[in-house]
């Protein structure tokens, strides 16, 4: 009775890890943007991971193959897609629309089999309470709807006001949890060296006090303290 214990436990395990480098490899698009047959190989693999442990009647070795094999073909899948716009159609499928230049299309929503009231979620869940204000709605290849406002309704820009706006960039991460972020350092250019005058100039000697340190394009640095009666966050020049 132990040693079936102390089995299962090992091929429970066994599972998690094998489902865990398998997502790796396939890649994000599987946790992200599932289309018809990924949602098939997401179902299938977590299945088989499941009968892998609890079912003793499958072997370790003969789960292990047949997701591998099911991994196999979902990267052949994706390989085949990626060169064949026609096998790519046929596999992960098209965009339909389902409201033209503000007119909503009935035969579109029958294709992707939506009701009014399905459709009508859809534009509540993405801010449009009112059809009127819709010029295009679009179902893409992994089942979410895009939207495209009329222009009157469409918020406004920069650009519309004829504002002139400045290079922002992405934001780095140099620590995290009282660690330094190596690699986001090296990623702007700076070194730890620069990092920890920087922070001693403002009074922060220890890291350790330290929760989060982001980096701005024009390196400006905001820190948020530890153990902190209230959430502070100190913007240093």
């Amino acid at each position: 009775m132990k040693n079936d214990l102390w089995m299962l436990l090992l091929e429970t395990v066994v599972s998690i890890i094998m489902l865990f480098l398998i997502t790796k490899l396939i890649g994000r698009k599987q946790i992200s943007q599932l289309n018809i047959f990924d949602f098939i190989i997401g179902i299938t693999l977590g299945n088989l991971a499941a009968e892998m442990a609890v079912n003793k009647e499958v072997s370790l070795a003969g789960g292990l193959i047949a997701m591998a094999v099911y991994a196999f073909s979902s990267i052949l899948v994706s390989y085949i897609t990626s060169k064949s716009i026609h096998a790519r159609r046929f596999i992960t499928g098209t965009p339909i629309l389902l409201v033209q230049n503000g007119k909503l299309l009935l035969e579109g929503l029958k294709e992707v089999r939506f009701d009014i009231n399905d459709f009508l979620e859809e534009c509540r869940v993405s801010g449009y309470f009112d059809l009127s204000q819709i010029e295009y709605a679009i179902m893409e290849a992994n089942g979410q709807v895009s939207f495209l406002p009329k222009s009157k309704y469409a918020p406004l820009t920069p650009n519309d006001l004829k504002i002139k706006t400045t290079y922002k960039g992405l934001c780095a991460n140099l620590v995290i949890d009282g660690k330094v972020m190596k690699e986001n350092l090296k990623n702007i250019g700076k070194d730890e060296k620069w990092l920890l005058k920087r922070l001693e100039n403002n009074g922060y000697k220890q890291l350790d006090d330290l929760l989060l340190v982001i980096c701005d394009a024009d390196e400006k640095l905001t820190i948020y303290e530890k153990n902190s009666d209230e959430p502070a966050i100190n913007v240093l020049e």
